[in-house]
């Protein structure tokens, strides 16, 4: 699941919408959205992104949360270390190799010394 997955489907839950309501009132199928939500499937567009958010009608705050966590929501993130130190290369390939295997903690971890808080 990605963050943006997460987040929709927290929102959907907390609004009582049911997947199948929710998909033909931004006109996509049930089976894109759950996968949309599973990350089975890419960023949204931009005009889908802007449906969601009309449909779910949230606070600015939250449509822009939205917006960003699209934004983080790659789910096959390609990492371009050409022109890098080896060290880049390295960290790339281990992350890519063993972040199925990180535990919440740990991801937790990275996550804050990435972006800067830890």
């Amino acid at each position: 699941m990605t963050p943006f997955g997460q987040r929709l489907r927290e929102l959907r839950a907390a609004r009582g919408i049911a997947l199948k309501e929710m998909a033909a009132g931004i006109g996509v199928s049930a089976a894109y959205l759950s996968a949309l939500e599973h990350g089975k499937r890419g960023q949204p567009s931009w005009p889908l992104l802007q449906r969601i958010i009309a449909y779910l009608n949230v606070i600015w705050d939250d449509a822009e949360e939205l917006i960003r966590l699209a934004h983080i929501s790659k789910p096959r993130a390609v990492i371009d270390t050409g022109g890098l130190s080896p060290k880049a290369t390295e960290l790339a390939n281990l992350l890519a190799e063993r972040i199925s295997t990180l535990s919440e903690e740990q991801l937790d971890s990275l996550l804050q010394q990435l972006r800067g808080s830890g």
